[in-house]
């Protein structure tokens, strides 16, 4: 038998929605290390460069931990094939033709780019909603970021931090 209804949301981010469904908020939920993964080295230019882009925002929002690296690494993945599948796409176009024996046209499909392409939007639609990613997800959600904290070296860069 399947599951019912919606995945149950990690309570970090019901305490950012301000629980709207007031329903008991797990006080033994785990907490994971809250250590930034290292990006993994096998990964796309493309993948890295959206796990560049994305990491320091999680962090900031107290939304990265260290078990939270297979999540992250699904959905830089789906951002590089998606990239990799429009490029195709774009360079080749969406369909091709088939001939038959004397070059008569038999049939016109779409490359399988297009359905790659959708395959990488789906998947990234998951992984976007498990981290806050779309203005939906965030609607409604009250958030204190997470304070940055100068380094050590900040006062010889001329910044003291904020």
């Amino acid at each position: 038998m399947g599951k019912r209804g919606p995945a149950p949301k990690p309570t970090a981010l019901k305490l950012i929605d301000g629980n709207p469904g007031r329903r008991a908020i797990n006080r033994k939920e785990p907490k994971p290390t809250a250590i930034i993964p290292k990006c993994p080295p096998w990964l796309s230019a493309a993948a890295k460069k959206e796990w560049r882009r994305v990491v320091p925002e999680l962090e900031r929002m107290g939304l990265m931990t260290i078990v939270d690296a297979a999540a992250l690494t699904g959905y830089c993945v789906s951002w590089a094939r998606l990239i990799e599948a429009q490029k195709f796409i774009e360079e080749h176009g969406m369909f091709y033709t088939v001939k038959d024996k004397v070059g008569q046209l038999k049939s016109m499909n779409k490359v399988p780019h297009i359905s790659i392409s959708e395959k990488a939007m789906d998947s990234m639609k998951a992984f976007c909603k498990e981290f806050g990613f779309t203005p939906s997800s965030r609607s409604g959600m009250i958030a204190d970021p997470v304070p940055v904290v100068a380094s050590k070296f900040a006062k010889f860069r001329g910044g003291g931090g904020h």
